[in-house]
């Protein structure tokens, strides 16, 4: 395993000191913030938040095996491995700037009101096709996840793969100063957080913001016609930073054209400066086809092998909650599992994905989407074109999804309930073999327990 930190290294990143004398080195092989996922020779930062508190787990990452244990506060053992800070949030966010100051590799963040999990996904296969490529796990994209992605950054790693994001003004800055990307890409700019923002151009003008981090001679990769397009345009000039433009337009430098889906995934041709070729996702939408055309465009940026990264791209699949397909009780019914999260902008995506690959009766499971604020209502009811476009019937559950359901056509309401737990078993008994399913929903409306009934063993299934 490769080593990621030793003594002198964490003392040198965190100023901290070790209260007990030891003559042994350290030699950590990964960065650790929960004991339940921890690994021998992990650091384990005793992180505190609101509802739990790291130093409670020292004694258990200690016997666990841990390398070394970073805390600011007494923890009632007395070992050699505990490295005591002034605190140990900005502990890992100076270890985050040490680990990419040393890395000599190309860095790639990515932003976005939706799609950028995805995009940071393809990009990690894409670019692992090329060179060894670090990455963040999950969506790993806030004040925590960006930078234990980065404390985890090996300095022998060829790539390495960002996400950042945000629900508040003044976020994303501070984050991508940390990153320090060779280069930048936004994928959207919609109406996610909303009621937090206020409005979509304040939502913008933050999202540019990860562009004033690039370098003199780095690349920002921005869909064209996105709102705001005076922000990106500005940013990428203060800092000498080239801007690329994505679409279908001729004056775009990222085109995709002859763009093809079905249900096994996406194909389209691709124009970059400098070179043109095939690709092919296996993921279906037109949606997806942007992604992997934003995450192709950028590993082209960064000066990977277009060939390799087109043949890595291949490689991914959508995750569970972010677009998967599967058969689901008893393979009669087809699961589209957009559960992870969810936006307007999303929803309207998923929607028509569930249209695209159903092949029987159009089933739409809709939780509430979060984050809204003074615009939910609006934002739920204007996506009554798009579910009459592409489901035959409808399930919701929540508040602001009632208001939606309340406007659909009778015919095609098929049940609402408050939460998705009691949503859950109505929709199971309601399906018929040869239904396709789309569940989507914002994470804290756990549309989750709905895929979950799904595949349960046992699930029965209704006639045709």
């Amino acid at each position: 395993m490769t080593l990621l930190w030793n003594r002198a290294d964490l003392l040198a990143a965190t100023s901290g000191r070790f209260p007990s004398p030891s003559h042994d080195d350290i030699a950590a092989t990964g960065v650790s913030i929960d004991t339940r996922t921890l690994r021998p020779g992990d650091v384990f930062i005793a992180l505190q938040g609101e509802n739990s508190n790291g130093h409670d787990h020292v004694a258990t990452a200690l016997d666990t095996g841990a390398a070394a244990v970073i805390a600011h506060e007494p923890c009632g053992v007395d070992d050699p491995r505990i490295l005591m800070v002034g605190n140990t949030l900005v502990a890992m966010q100076d270890m985050a700037r040490f680990a990419r100051a040393r890395f000599a590799g190309r860095m790639v963040a990515v932003t976005g009101s939706v799609g950028k999990t995805s995009v940071k996904d393809m990009l990690r296969h894409a670019l692992a096709a090329c060179g060894p490529t670090h990455y963040a796990v999950a969506s790993y994209n806030n004040h925590w996840g960006v930078p234990l992605t980065l404390a985890r950054l090996p300095a022998c790693a060829a790539y390495c793969v960002c996400e950042i994001g945000m629900n508040h003004p003044g976020e994303i800055r501070p984050l991508a100063d940390m990153v320090r990307p060779d280069v930048a890409v936004v994928t959207t700019v919609a109406s996610s957080h909303l009621g937090l923002m206020g409005s979509i151009d304040a939502i913008a003008r933050e999202k540019a913001e990860i562009l004033l981090a690039l370098p003199q001679g780095g690349t920002g990769i921005v869909p064209a016609g996105i709102t705001g397009t005076e922000y990106f345009r500005r940013n990428t000039a203060a800092v000498g930073a080239t801007l690329w433009w994505t679409g279908v337009t001729p004056d775009c430098a990222v085109q995709a054209t002859d763009v093809t889906s079905d249900a096994q995934g996406s194909g389209f041709n691709l124009s970059l400066p400098g070179w043109q070729g095939q690709a092919r996702v296996n993921a279906p939408g037109r949606h997806m086809a942007d992604n992997a055309m934003l995450a192709l465009a950028a590993a082209h940026a960064l000066g990977a092998d277009m060939g390799h990264a087109v043949t890595g791209l291949a490689t991914f699949h959508p995750g569970a909650g972010r677009g998967a397909i599967a058969r689901v009780m008893h393979d009669k019914v087809m699961l589209l599992d957009e559960s992870y999260n969810a936006s307007p902008a999303s929803v309207r995506a998923a929607l028509d994905l569930l249209g695209l690959v159903a092949t029987g009766r159009r089933v739409a499971i809709l939780g509430d989407m979060l984050e809204l604020g003074t615009f939910a209502r609006h934002e739920h009811t204007s996506l009554l074109p798009a579910v009459r476009a592409n489901a035959d019937i409808v399930f919701c559950c929540g508040p602001n999804m009632k208001t939606l359901f309340d406007t659909l056509p009778s015919s095609i309401q098929g049940g609402w309930t408050s939460d998705s737990s009691q949503l859950a078993p109505l929709v199971r008994a309601a399906l018929r073999a040869g239904d396709t399913v789309m569940v989507k929903g914002s994470l804290g409306s756990r549309m989750r327990h709905v895929v979950t009934a799904l595949q349960a063993d046992g699930a029965r299934v209704g006639p045709a």
